[in-house]
């Protein structure tokens, strides 16, 4: 499953396809962006309301059913969990992540991703580089951020995130010269991006560690 994920992320950023566009856990204890509006999603949705801490009006839903076992244990280990905020710390981060990404800022990546998936980026920035070609990609909008699955492990916690936005894609070579894709029309991506922290540390950042197509 990694060398597949990973294989696809290659492609992908190179600017042939935009398929799935990162994914592996990376949060943000501060909100950012506001929720997408979820009210589409295709399993039944769960309200902000129906959780049992405090959280601000985010007027859509922001988990899907088979999440709430996980989120009322991760609420239950962390009193200060809040979901809500979480999926906006969430969007912030993947506009983050995708950027960085995009524009090769190591340093930046380093303090949002972890695991295999730091090193794939670093993998496929240096392949990059050495081919001498740029990205000049643009997140046009994220149409739908909904958590799809959580769980609680001892104290490592983790919240599976779907995004579904639009990526307008061009890489470019030494001169500049476009050699694929366009800005002119954004391709549509659906991924699954899984966000992981224990609870008992002191950060309270969390980090992308996987990625994956959403179904």
């Amino acid at each position: 499953m990694i060398e597949i994920v990973l294989l696809a992320m290659v492609a992908l950023f190179v600017g042939l396809r935009l398929y799935s566009v990162l994914g592996r856990r990376t949060g943000h204890e501060q909100p950012i962006l506001r929720p997408a509006e979820t009210a589409a999603a295709t399993e039944a949705p769960v309200p902000a309301a129906d959780l049992t801490v405090d959280r601000p009006d985010t007027g859509g839903f922001v988990y899907e059913e088979p999440a709430t076992p996980g989120i009322r244990a991760i609420v239950g280990a962390d009193p200060s969990f809040d979901v809500a905020r979480f999926l906006e710390g969430a969007q912030a981060a993947y506009r983050m992540i995708l950027e960085a990404f995009w524009r090769g800022d190591r340093e930046e990546l380093r303090h949002l991703v972890g695991g295999d998936v730091l090193a794939t980026f670093e993998e496929a920035i240096a392949a990059r580089e050495e081919a001498g070609e740029k990205l000049d990609n643009r997140l046009v909008q994220i149409e739908r951020a909904v958590i799809s699955d959580a769980r609680l492990s001892g104290r490592t916690a983790e919240v599976d995130v779907r995004f579904d936005a639009d990526i307008a894609a061009v890489t470019r070579d030494r001169e500049g010269k476009v050699i694929a894709g366009t800005l002119s029309d954004a391709i549509p991506t659906h991924d699954v991006w899984t966000f992981r922290r224990s609870l008992s540390s002191g950060d309270p950042n969390w980090l992308l560690v996987e990625t994956d197509e959403a179904d």
